[in-house]
C-alpha cells in the first residue's frame, strides 16, 4: 500500500563556500530530483568566505531529509539546516509599485499604516511601498493593494533564522 504524504513548504538554509558555481550545483540537486525552488536568497554571512543560501520548496519531510543528504555530499557545502517550523523566524521583503489616485489616497495611506508598510519613493500618481513580514503577511499586503493597481512587485523570497541562540555564528 502506497502512503501519500502531503507536501508542504520546506525552508532550507545551506552554508556554502563563497565560490563561483556553488549555487548552480545546489540548484542542480533540486532539479535532478524533480523539485522546483520556489524562493531563493543568497548572501554572505558574517564570514565573507561563507554564503548562506536560503530556499523554499514544496516537498514532503522525507524528501527534505533526502535532499539534505544529497547537499551534504557537495564539496563546497558546509552545513544544511531545515528551517521549517515554529522554532524559526521567517521573513520576506517585498517592494510594490502602486497606482495612486486622488479618490483612493486616504484608503491607501490607512492601509500603509495598518500593514506597517513604508513608502520608499513617491511620484505623482505612483508610490513604491516596502512590506516586510512572514510570506503569508506579504501575500496579504499584495492582495489588499492589487485592486488599487499594482504595476510591479519584487520579492526577496523567504529568509529564516533560529529563534534561539544558534550554536554556530554566521
Amino acid at each position: 500500500m502506497l502512503r501519500k504524504v502531503r507536501e508542504q513548504e520546506q525552508t532550507i538554509s545551506i552554508l556554502v563556500n563563497n565560490q563561483p558555481g556553488v549555487l548552480s550545483r545546489v540548484a542542480g540537486v533540486f532539479g535532478r530530483h524533480g523539485y522546483n525552488i520556489q524562493s531563493l536568497c543568497v548572501a554572505e554571512t558574517t564570514n565573507p568566505e561563507i554564503s548562506r543560501i536560503t530556499l523554499t520548496s514544496e516537498s514532503d519531510p522525507d524528501f527534505t531529509e533526502k535532499i539534505k543528504k544529497q547537499l551534504d555530499k557537495l564539496v563546497d557545502v558546509q552545513e544544511v539546516i531545515d528551517l521549517t517550523g515554529p522554532a524559526y523566524m521567517q521573513r520576506e521583503l517585498m517592494l510594490i509599485g502602486v497606482t495612486i489616485q486622488q479618490e483612493t489616497i486616504s484608503e491607501i495611506m490607512r492601509a500603509i499604516q495598518m500593514f506597517n508598510c513604508r513608502i520608499v519613493t513617491m511620484s505623482p500618481g505612483y508610490y513604491i511601498l516596502e512590506a516586510t513580514g512572514h510570506p503569508d503577511e506579504t501575500a496579504a499586503v499584495l492582495g489588499y493593494f492589487q485592486p488599487f493597481g499594482v504595476k510591479e512587485i519584487n520579492r526577496t523570497g523567504a529568509i529564516a533564522v533560529n529563534r534561539k541562540n544558534p550554536q554556530r555564528q554566521m
